[in-house]
């Protein structure tokens, strides 16, 4: 406990004593982790943008005259992928079409009897799951015709996939460059109290109490970065956000509850995590070099 006091007390200290060199490696964990919460919400918005688009998709189920509705209702919403299931009887088919005619709808009872057939409309989870569970409500007894945006549904398809992979790879090179980044940013902050290391391993001073203040101050930069990080994304977000609904109401990103709490946890507890290792890997390899026989 001694030693943990005094080397929080050194490290407060070596802050102190170099405010410029403090002041400049805050300033770069704040930029690359800004990088970081930007892609790992440019990822987020990007699956969440496609996931709605493929949640539009709909399946059109058309009835045998004598098929039974809410039989087949069942069973379609018993199917794998379906996450909504709408049954139309043939008079709320009718009514939907005057609806849409409008003025015109009067033409609708030239035609006598109700030619509409009863229908469902399924929606999936996926745009890769349609061709699938179109083939099942073929199958049905029940079922006449099946009709969907095959085409469409193959081309959302290959997006998603290449949406899945792209956000993997930005959010793998975002961490990679951070962490070089944040390395050689703590690297050269302590190169420059390089004497100081050699002074505390010459009087006797073992290397985990020498490495112990920087690996607090690397963790200090880390979390004072990040959390600035997350505070700037966090109003800048919400600004973007605003003015896309204004000018762009069609596109609907995240703004759910919570979304700046999960992702500020996510990326103050990285940095945190990311800086310790790199304050140590560095001290370490000062260290190292110190106490190599001349």
């Amino acid at each position: 406990m001694r030693s943990f006091r005094f080397a929080l007390r050194d490290a407060v200290r070596l802050i102190r004593r170099s405010p410029g060199v403090s002041g400049m490696t805050f300033l770069t964990v704040l930029v690359v982790f800004f990088f970081v919460g930007s892609s790992f919400l440019l990822a987020l918005n990007t699956r969440h943008v496609i996931s709605v688009v493929e949640g539009e998709l709909v399946i059109q189920a058309y009835m045998q005259p004598k098929g039974n509705l809410e039989e087949a209702h069942k069973k379609a919403a018993s199917l794998p992928h379906v996450t909504g299931v709408r049954a139309i009887s043939s008079e709320q088919a009718l009514d939907l079409l005057k609806a849409r005619l409008g003025n015109q709808s009067a033409a609708v009872t030239l035609l006598g009897e109700n030619p509409l057939p009863a229908s469902l409309e399924v929606r999936v989870d996926k745009a890769s799951s349609v061709a699938g569970v179109a083939r099942e409500l073929v199958a049905m007894p029940q079922v006449e015709d099946v009709v969907y945006a095959g085409k469409v549904a193959e081309k959302l398809a290959r997006l998603s996939r290449f949406a899945e992979i792209f956000s993997l790879f930005l959010l793998v090179f975002a961490g990679l460059a951070g962490a070089l980044v944040m390395y050689n940013t703590i690297r050269v902050a302590i190169y420059s109290r390089k004497q100081e290391i050699e002074v505390m391993l010459l009087v006797g001073a073992m290397p985990g109490f020498v490495a112990l203040p920087f690996v607090f101050l690397g963790v200090f930069w880390g979390f004072t970065g990040t959390l600035a990080a997350s505070l700037v994304l966090g109003v800048l977000y919400k600004s973007f956000v605003v003015s896309v609904q204004n000018t762009l109401p069609f596109i609907q990103l995240l703004d759910t509850p919570g979304l700046f709490l999960k992702l500020g946890i996510v990326l103050v507890g990285g940095g945190i995590a990311l800086s310790w290792l790199c304050s140590w890997f560095a001290v370490e390899r000062h260290i190292a070099e110190a106490m190599k026989p001349s």
